[in-house]
């Protein structure tokens, strides 16, 4: 591997914008060619994917609208860390107001950054398994269409491009190389 150095300074730092999901900042630079400069930067709290596979290999998919897209995404079980909550309690709680399951079994998939060119957003994925079905309990921005499909299913959808979202591809890829032992 090979030996790479921080060469950005950053010399100032501004909010720009901010709301309960989001916080836009702009950074004074010296770029590594020692040229000054500016860089955007978009902070979110640590995300969260879950896939939820049931007894009969099929795991849990949500569709929804997705406002920046201007379209219908279908996604794995997702959400953020809320403050006072460890990663994997925010995603029992998303599973159960988003999906109305409960999991037993909880196994940790690892950390991704799902854009670091742009944003410091940092995702803990999960797999969650031993599933049990309740009454879901989403948030008044949050509508679904809950979709239970083959697991085989879901790799097919991203290879036909019905699966987009990146947290979703990402576990769902990490899932199937455990799957296979890898």
């Amino acid at each position: 591997m090979t030996d790479i150095k921080n060469n950005w300074r950053r010399l100032d730092s501004r909010e720009v914008y901010r709301n309960p999901w989001v916080r836009v900042r702009e950074d004074q630079v010296i770029r590594p060619d020692g040229n000054p400069g500016i860089y955007g930067v978009v902070e979110f709290k640590m995300g969260l994917g879950i896939v939820a596979l049931d007894e009969a290999d099929h795991v849990w998919l949500l569709g929804q609208y997705r406002y920046p897209v201007d379209a219908i995404s279908w996604e794995i079980i997702n959400g953020t860390v809320e403050p006072g909550e460890t990663a994997l309690e925010s995603a029992q709680r998303e599973l159960s107001e988003e999906a109305g399951l409960a999991a037993t079994e909880w196994t940790d998939l690892g950390r991704f950054h799902p854009s670091a060119g742009i944003t410091n957003e940092v995702a803990q994925l999960y797999l969650a398994r031993g599933l049990s079905q309740h009454a879901a309990d989403p948030e008044a921005t949050e509508e679904f269409v809950p979709r239970r499909v083959p697991f085989s299913e879901a790799l097919a959808m991203i290879d036909r491009g019905e699966i987009l979202d990146s947290y979703s591809i990402v576990a769902l890829l990490k899932v199937d190389r455990l799957r296979r032992g890898r």
